[in-house]
């Protein structure tokens, strides 16, 4: 029940809206005559205009899209853009009948409806052009504003967000820790394989031509399975420890000609071992962060302990009696018999999706005396011995094809001087034939199963014959 005041003001109101309405539909008459008075090519040009102001809204949009997913991959600000289903979204139709295009996501705030009413073309469209490249904090984002903080700034120190499988390449590329996890549960095994094949001459040659004595090919097959648990703990988000224990089994197969006093007669003999191999351990430290123009920078040192069985004193004894060219060891070690420490630096940078990486490291072994180091049955023979200090370099890529699974390829290299041996009051002398030079090409997968377990498998085939002949690797790191 509607009440009236004295002087008539509510009975004015509803009075007025009859009018209102008629006003209304007389000006939506007058533009539907004023559509249909004009020409066909009036229309057409109409037409042209509407399609490509559409069109430069679609190239917007694009760019505007791109630039929310680098956002959500770290790459620009945090947490830029609008969300889905905001009021930001334009759904109505225009008064053509078309679709009003969407405004730039820098250019609408949360909750301000989507802009209508104003127009910049005779078809009701409105034009808001695309934001100009590098006019704004790079990729077209907009530059900061007083009010909104600085954007730009952010984004040029932001620290990338890395995806899982972006995170799978740092662990078995890079071998360096993921420094915001706590706790890291690395087991892996491999099979690394050697074939070696040597001529043996044993004789004299006559009359500086002819050689006289035998000569019988031997040849070394020998897989060595190691399966180990690397222990990771981060202390902070910068310095991280780990802890790894390998276990070994070895197997060689020793094949040498001369059975019987023929040359073409072969026979062979075999050596299993199996013990725990050097335990080592190390310490990790981030010296700078990744950010959009600055890679990750990781500094490791590591101390491995010849806690395995050493190769030193190991006797080869003859094993067919009919073969006197045929000896073998004993057994067979599962460790290198000294202490060393090696010094890193790893280098990452990420490009989404492709990630680079590098490292270099310098080992120190340090000489250390052995009772025995002869290999001949019933002698004795103490020493000092020194083995050359390594120097490793390597770099790879790594390719993201989703979220979960990654490819990489990468290069080594490993350069190792001569050893050198020193008996007791005596004086160092070199060990001819002891300088080597490693270098192997290794291919790997990755694939995160869910955000604590990942599969990292590789194969890695030498390039030198200072190298295994392969090596294939899978490693399930879990964190917590």
């Amino acid at each position: 029940m509607i009440r009236f005041s004295k002087n008539g003001a509510p009975r004015m109101a509803l009075a007025a809206i009859p009018a209102a309405v008629m006003l209304f539909a007389l000006s939506q008459g007058a533009s539907a005559q004023a559509l249909a008075d004009q020409s066909v090519e009036e229309r057409l040009n109409t037409l042209m205009r509407v399609v490509s102001e559409q069109q430069k809204q679609i190239i917007s949009l694009e760019r505007q899209v791109t630039n929310l997913e680098m956002s959500q991959r770290g790459r620009g600000a945090p947490g830029y853009g609008e969300q889905a289903g905001s009021a930001a979204v334009a759904e109505q139709p225009g008064a053509d009948g078309l679709p009003v295009p969407l405004p730039p996501l820098a250019q609408v705030n949360p909750g301000t409806p989507a802009p209508g009413g104003a127009t910049g073309t005779a078809t009701g469209v409105p034009v808001t052009p695309p934001v100009p490249e590098g006019s704004g904090g790079g990729g077209g984002l907009p530059a900061a504003t007083d009010g909104s903080g600085a954007i730009g700034q952010t984004q040029k120190a932001a620290q990338p967000v890395r995806t899982q499988s972006e995170d799978a390449v740092v662990q078995s590329q890079q071998h360096t820790p993921l420094f915001e996890h706590k706790l890291t549960l690395d087991w892996g095994i491999n099979d690394t394989y050697y074939d070696r094949r040597q001529l043996q001459l044993s004789g004299f040659l006559a009359l500086d031509a002819i050689f006289l004595g035998n000569i019988n090919l031997g040849e070394t097959k020998s897989h060595q399975v190691m399966a180990d648990l690397d222990t990771r703990y981060g202390l902070t988000d910068r310095i991280s420890v780990d802890v790894d224990v390998p276990y070994v089994y070895r197997h060689s197969n020793f094949i040498v000609g001369g059975a019987g006093g023929a040359a073409n007669t072969v026979s062979d003999a075999s050596a299993n071992s199996s013990n725990i191999g050097d335990v080592n351990f190390g310490i990790y430290y981030q010296f700078l962060k990744e950010t959009n123009n600055l890679p990750d920078v990781v500094g490791s040192l590591r101390i491995k302990a010849p806690t395995g069985t050493s190769p030193f004193g190991i006797k080869l004894a003859q094993v067919d009696a009919n073969n006197t060219n045929l000896v073998a060891p004993t057994k067979l070690p599962t460790g290198t018999g000294f202490w060393n420490i090696t010094a890193g630096l790893s280098l990452l940078k990420t490009y989404d999706p492709v990630v680079l990486f590098g490292s270099v490291s310098y080992t120190y072994n340090i000489a250390r005396s052995f009772q025995d180091i002869s290999s001949v049955i019933g002698q004795t023979e103490p020493a000092t011995v020194k083995i050359g200090d390594v120097v490793q370099f390597g770099g790879g890529v790594a390719l993201a094809f989703s979220d979960k699974d990654s490819a990489s390829i990468s290069y080594t290299m490993a350069l190792e001087p001569e050893s050198q041996t020193k008996s007791p009051g005596g004086t160092y002398s070199k060990v001819p034939g002891s300088e080597t030079t490693a270098a192997a090409l290794t291919f790997g997968l990755n694939h995160v199963v869910n955000k604590h377990l990942t599969i990292n498998g590789s194969v890695s085939v030498g390039l030198t014959p200072d190298t295994p002949n392969f090596v294939i690797g899978v490693r399930f790191p879990y964190t917590f």
